[in-house]
This record gives structure tokens, C-alpha cells and sequence, in this order.
């Protein structure tokens, strides 16, 4: 299979303006074909640091993708860069500028003098147009070597040319019949380092592999397995998935798309169960998971104080009440100095539960945390 490497442009990525969503969505794309992904990059608009990236990126991989810069201003260096790195001048190609006029056209509008640049390629690249955007790309070929695509930085051009132009490109370039394939199974109620103990032997699997990913309050194990076909991709992922399922059942909740809170809603809804909640020290968040499953929530209070667990529990079995809700949820969040606190109230008929959780990571984390442990109390009711 071949690797490939893909770069982000610009200074705004750098400097966190913007979130890279376009290499992420690259990636998956590339992966779906069976074409390893080894590395991403990201670097400024500076055409030298591009094109030493360049050299080293054509140095490893088979293909390497970039994204950004290819705009109509002085920094849009992409051009420049990848000329640069393969040591020839861009040119002008007329038939380029008549497309960007005509795309102008389309849109109403005139081109000015500056989007003439958009016109210039390196020496050699293969155009490869642009029907959604006013940016070509372009392909630059290392002879017995790697190949450079370069794609706008706009999502929804860059997308539009990933699935129309490169994919297309690259299977038929490699001769591509293989694909990747990835299932996700999400676990909360235990830790990174829990789940690794319960399954890490499989974690030495060659293929499919088993990798983990830790987030807040819960914990994601991915099987990717590589394949001649779908059919075989799920066949080979099947047998690892039992495996999974077989040592942490209780700890998984969903898969691939799948969340803690619409996993929550579906287990109140199914049931016929209704909720009530109480939050403090949260600002909404547990709440703002319920916003779409009005039938579910009956009614939720915020706190402007931190109770106790005792008189947490007494506020959110109160509010059950007079919600006339089959289940009342409280949770507040408590900061000391060393660490934080998550009082945890569950509240039914048979009575009312406390739960305290001790939470020592990075304070912005601790609401999601909270929110997490939470709902994987409301998921797992009988």
C-alpha cells in the first residue's frame, strides 16, 4: 500500500484562529482506499520552510498532499513553494485564467488584477481545475518518485476536489483495489490505563490493529483493519470486536458515531423513563445535551451554589418529585486547590443514590468529565 503525508498552510493554523478540519477529513478519505497516512504537518505561509518540508515529506512518502496557500494574495506561497522544491519557475497556463474568469463570471463578479497569480503553476504540474472555487490545483510528479497535490484550503473545495479529482487519481495511479477500514468502540466507566490492562495483548495485533484514545471521562478503542475488500475489512474487524466485547461489555456503551448523551436519551426513551436534573458549577452543559429530547427532560434547575452530596441528593429527588419524573439526575462541581470534586445525585423511586468522583486533570476539562460520568450512570440504568 502506499504512505502518503499530508501538510497544512497557512499562519492562522499556526497561531490557533482556525481549527485543521481539512486534514482530518483527508485522511479518512485517503485511509478509506487503503493508502497509509504516516504523518501530518502543519507550517506557515513561508515559501522556503514549505519547501524544505517538501523535500523531506517526498524524501518518505509515495504521496503527499498539501492544502492551503493557493490563493490570490502575496501570502498564498504555495505555488512558489513546491516550484521551489523541485527547482523550477512557475508558469503561467492562459487556458487556467480562463476558467477563473469564467467561475467569476458565473458568480456575478470580476476578477481583479491579483487573481491572475492563481493562473501561475509550477513548471511541468499537471492543472487540475477547480469547478467549485476560483484556486486550480495542481499535481507535480517526481519521476519514479512521489506525487505532490496541492489543494485549496477551503473545505468545501478541497472536499469537492478529494472526492472527484485525487481519490480517482490515486487509485488509478497506484492501481488501488484495497481498502482501510476503521470501527470505533466507545467505552466510559473506566480509564485509559484500566482498559489497557483488560485488553492490551490485543493492542500487539498486526492486523486488524487495536489502538486506544482517551478522552474525557471515557475512552475510545479503534480496530482498523487493512483489506482486499469491505466484506473482508468486517470480517477481520468481527473477530477482534468479540474479542473486545467479551472482556469490557460492561464498559462499552456505543460505537463509531454513537455518544454517551444520545446512547442516555435512547435508554430513557425505550424504556418510557422521563428526567429531571439539577446542575451546579456546569453552566449548562449537562443540560444542553438534553436540548433535543424535550419528551425525555421534564424540567432542569441550575444552582448558583455548590451543595453538599447530602443536599444535592435532597434537591434533585425534590425536583423529581414535583416534575412527576421517573428519574432525577443532579450533579455539581466542586474546585479546590489541588483538585476538583463531582458530586453525583440518582434519583428514582427506590430511592436516591450519591456518587462522588475525584477529578485531577486540566480544570477547562473537568464540566465534560463531569458530564461524561453522568450520563454513563443514566445509560447503564436497568
Amino acid at each position: 500500500m502506499p504512505s502518503a503525508e499530508i501538510i497544512a498552510i497557512g499562519i492562522e493554523l499556526l497561531l490557533g484562529e482556525i481549527v485543521d478540519t481539512n486534514s482530518s477529513y483527508i485522511a479518512r478519505n485517503l485511509r478509506d482506499i487503503g493508502v497509509d497516512v504516516f504523518r501530518t504537518s502543519t507550517v506557515g505561509d513561508n515559501p522556503e520552510r514549505i519547501a524544505i518540508m517538501l523535500r523531506e515529506s517526498m524524501a518518505r512518502a509515495d504521496i503527499i498532499i498539501t492544502t492551503g496557500g493557493l490563493g490570490p494574495t502575496v501570502d498564498d506561497p504555495t505555488r512558489d513553494a513546491i516550484a521551489l522544491a523541485f527547482g523550477v519557475k512557475t508558469v503561467y497556463v492562459p487556458e487556467l485564467w480562463d476558467q477563473i474568469c469564467a467561475r467569476f463570471k458565473r458568480f456575478g463578479r470580476v476578477p481583479t488584477v491579483n487573481n491572475k497569480r492563481q493562473a501561475f503553476i509550477p513548471d511541468g504540474a499537471e492543472a487540475v481545475e477547480n469547478p467549485v472555487g476560483t484556486a486550480p490545483s495542481f499535481i507535480m510528479h517526481v519521476l519514479g518518485g512521489a506525487r505532490v497535490i496541492s489543494l485549496p484550503g477551503v473545505p468545501s473545495e478541497m472536499e469537492y476536489l478529494i472526492q472527484n479529482a485525487v481519490l480517482p487519481y490515486v487509485k488509478r495511479t497506484f492501481s488501488l483495489s484495497g481498502i482501510i477500514k476503521a470501527r470505533v468502540l466507545h467505552t466510559s466507566g473506566a480509564g485509559e490505563s484500566i482498559i489497557d490492562d483488560m485488553i492490551g495483548d490485543l493492542e500487539s495485533l498486526a492486523n486488524p490493529t487495536v489502538g486506544l484514545a482517551a478522552k474525557s471521562g471515557q475512552v475510545d478503542v479503534r480496530i482498523t483493519a487493512k483489506a482486499s475488500s469491505e466484506a473482508e475489512a468486517d470480517t477481520l474487524i468481527a473477530g477482534v470486536e468479540r474479542e473486545v466485547r467479551r472482556v469490557l461489555e460492561e464498559f462499552i456503551y456505543g460505537v463509531d458515531d454513537d455518544t454517551l448523551a444520545r446512547v442516555a436519551i435512547r435508554t430513557l426513551a425505550e424504556s418510557g423513563k422521563t428526567l429531571s436534573i439539577v446542575e451546579g458549577g456546569l453552566g449548562g452543559a449537562l443540560m444542553r445535551e438534553f436540548a433535543d429530547a424535550p419528551s425525555v427532560l421534564l424540567g432542569g434547575e441550575m444552582l448558583s451554589e455548590r451543595p453538599s452530596a447530602e443536599a444535592l441528593a435532597v434537591m434533585t429527588a425534590d425536583l423529581r418529585k414535583k416534575r412527576s419524573a421517573s428519574v432525577g439526575l443532579g450533579v455539581t462541581l466542586h474546585a479546590g486547590a489541588q483538585k476538583q470534586e463531582i458530586f453525583i445525585a440518582l434519583s428514582a423511586e427506590t430511592g436516591t443514590s450519591n456518587y462522588t468522583r475525584p477529578y485531577g486533570g486540566p480544570p477547562k476539562n473537568a464540566p465534560v468529565w463531569a458530564v461524561n460520568h453522568a450520563l454513563n450512570l443514566l445509560r447503564a440504568l436497568p
